[in-house]
């Protein structure tokens, strides 16, 4: 029983990550009404800039500038592509990222090759926070956590308590007449897009070497990030993270039990599918008409 606590703190740590993760997306299709199928490839570029920057000026500048350059290379890709398909539908916007997708696996893989990079926790960060019954709690979990809960007000803030958050959520549903007050919607979409990329790109600093970075863990975390947000409830920050700390807690405290061991990574899929069933919109999401 006593590992329980220490699961159930790894858990939230976890779902911690998925909730940054899950943030640029939620934000993404909440202001814009695109499913960005590269998400998690954003993820994965995050962290693999993150293992070059921190081998060349330590893990703080890697932790600055890896989200920068991921929200800049989000802004390219809004401002050149998604803009361009923006008239053909959605279809042609989901078939777009999920193009990226593709490309960014291959440039990685280029730049970086086919295997796993050297990309370790900082010294500064390494070692047990505390011990509970001679197990130790990972002070990077812990600095996991609090960046992740800095994360979450700071997005409260923005779009609830700011000036540039409600011309955000007044550009989603009356484009029009924020254009006609003197605001340029595409360039807030872009910037809105930017900034759901750079939320991936942090998740990736963070995650990278806490994991393995190599060209699978886009692959790897793409498809819990998609349960995530079903089951949250599309477009609900709020629900995001409720589900990423649900999922999360799940799959760590099921670890701890040995007749349910073998079923933990099936067992966020099990949900959606209930969830799906019961509440379509989610936990926290709208329901449609």
């Amino acid at each position: 029983m006593e590992s329980l606590f220490l699961a159930a703190l790894n858990g939230l740590s976890y779902g911690m990550l998925l909730f940054m993760l899950s943030a640029g997306l939620t934000v993404i299709f909440s202001m814009m009404g695109v499913l960005n199928f590269a998400h998690a490839s954003f993820y994965m570029a995050g962290a693999y800039l993150a293992s070059t920057l921190a081998n060349i000026w330590g893990f703080a500048w890697a932790l600055l500038l890896a989200p920068l350059c991921v929200g800049l290379l989000g802004m390219a890709f809004e401002r050149y592509g998604l803009r361009r398909v923006r008239r053909q539908g959605h279809v042609a916007e989901l078939l777009l990222t999920f193009g990226l997708s593709f490309l960014l696996l291959e440039m990685v893989q280029l730049v970086w090759g086919r295997g796993s990079v050297s990309y370790r926790v900082p010294e500064a960060l390494q070692g047990s926070l505390f011990t509970w019954f001679d197990m130790p709690f990972s002070r990077y979990r812990a600095f996991i956590m609090a960046m992740a809960t800095v994360v979450l007000l700071l997005l409260w803030l923005a779009l609830v308590r700011t000036r540039i958050g409600l011309i955000l959520q007044a550009a989603l549903t009356h484009a029009k007449a924020v254009q006609a007050l003197g605001h340029n919607v595409p360039r807030i979409f872009t910037g809105v897009f930017a900034g759901g990329a750079a939320l991936a790109g942090l998740a990736g600093v963070l995650g990278g070497n806490l994991w393995v970075t190599e060209p699978g863990m886009a692959a790897t975390v793409g498809s819990v990030l998609f349960v995530v947000i079903v089951v949250g409830g599309l477009g609900s920050l709020m629900g995001a993270f409720v589900a990423s700390l649900v999922i999360g807690l799940l799959q760590t405290l099921c670890l701890e039990i040995p007749m349910i061991r073998p079923w933990a990574p099936v067992l966020p899929f099990v949900l959606m599918v209930l969830m799906l069933s019961l509440r379509t919109q989610g936990l926290m999401g709208q329901r449609g008409g």
